[in-house]
């Protein structure tokens, strides 16, 4: 038979597959994989049950249903002055991981390059990749996970027009400072790049406010801000993320989004606008019991004697390996010998080996999953 295409047929099964598989195999608790534990908000699921019985059951508009897109036009214009027109700057797509493929997609082709952080987002990878691009890498070093806008600038050249952002970032949990995210900034305007940020974890900042990268002078123009509602409400199954730029910019984005799904669950839209009307006063709670998840697990895991790093941001916490184990011994060792299963941080890594010594806790569980998993972690070889 003709090959397959290449490309695709060298991407292997992940790394969050084997480990879940292990956990159950080993009945461990799952802090691995990035999903609540716990259901959405009540009303939530209520606007999704009484979606269902509304009629809306057909194809919704490829863009998205309007009422959707005001929706999220009206939560970036309350939460950051940042505002986009609805009818041609926002995209309704299948969750943030769509996103990133039809922006990706959109804004580069083979002989392009982008510039991506790692530990970096493997989806983003997948998409540089189908899409031809050559794949640039800037290695954020532990403990801190600066961004150095000297060492970014070194690896742009005239074929540069891609700079893929994730803030706050996931794995690491950190949050770009306001000076790191000026310097970025304003590398993409001198050199004209473009930028994807995804900003999924925006409301899961707990140290200081989310700064969208779009706000920036001479950002807005240029940059794709991706988001989901999965992170924020809980609600990972359900798919729905969003990508909001420039009406020239996203006419190209849902170029690609109605050729991969044409459009999204029509009931969940409807569920979603109604949904994100209660954001000004669910973040507050929402953010408030996360950090008393982080606070739980980050304070407790240190008792145990785990170096942990703590996050300023995201659901998950970073914690170093001691000398003489990689991340995937620590990472079989704990579900085996204490039945908790993390990731190996290595798997976000595509230049360096940092990720080697690194192992990353989810969060997004309920408090008495973490409070067991922390009575599980009792003596753990370290």
């Amino acid at each position: 038979m003709k090959p397959v295409n290449p490309i695709v047929a060298s991407f292997e099964e992940s790394a969050f597959s084997l480990i879940t598989q292990l956990a159950l195999k080993e009945q461990a608790i799952n802090l691995a994989q990035g999903f609540p534990d716990f259901e959405g908000p009540e009303w939530a699921l209520d606007a999704a049950k009484r979606a269902l019985l509304s009629g809306k059951n057909q194809y919704a508009p490829s863009f998205g249903i309007l009422p959707l897109r005001e929706a999220i036009a009206k939560n970036y214009d309350h939460f950051y002055s940042l505002k986009y027109d609805p009818k041609n700057e926002v995209v309704v797509t299948a969750g943030a991981t769509e996103a990133i493929f039809c922006t990706v997609a959109a804004l580069v082709q083979p002989g392009d390059e982008a510039i991506v952080f790692e530990p970096v987002y493997d989806s983003y990878i997948a998409s540089l990749k189908m899409a031809g691009a050559a794949i640039k890498v800037v290695t954020l070093k532990a403990p801190g996970f600066v961004y150095d806008s000297a060492e970014v600038e070194a690896l742009i050249t005239p074929k540069t027009k891609l700079l893929i952002l994730n803030n706050p970032h996931n794995p690491t949990g950190r949050v770009a400072t306001q000076k790191e995210l000026n310097g970025l900034a304003a590398l993409a305007v001198k050199h004209d790049l473009y930028v994807m940020s995804d900003e999924v974890y925006e409301f899961l900042t707990f140290d200081s406010p989310h700064i969208p990268l779009a706000t920036l002078p001479g950002m807005r123009d240029r940059t794709v801000t991706i988001s989901s509602v999965g992170k924020t409400l809980s609600l990972t199954g359900w798919k729905i993320g969003w990508a909001c730029g420039p009406a020239a910019l996203m006419k190209v984005v849902h170029g690609a989004h109605q050729f991969v799904t044409f459009c999204v669950a029509h009931p969940l839209q409807v569920a979603i606008a109604e949904a994100l009307a209660r954001m000004p006063e669910y973040v507050p709670q929402f953010r408030k019991e996360y950090r008393e998840r982080r606070d739980l697990l980050v304070p407790g895991l240190q008792q145990l004697g785990f170096e942990v790093l703590t996050p300023e941001g995201s659901y998950f916490a970073l914690a170093v390996c001691p000398t003489g184990k990689s991340d995937w011994d620590l990472s079989r060792q704990l579900i085996a010998e204490n039945k908790v299963a993390t990731i190996p941080t290595s798997i976000f890594y595509v230049k360096s080996d940092e990720g080697n010594r690194l192992i990353r806790f989810c969060f997004a569980k309920k408090l008495e999953t973490l409070k067991e998993s922390l009575r599980r972690l009792e003596g753990a070889r370290l």
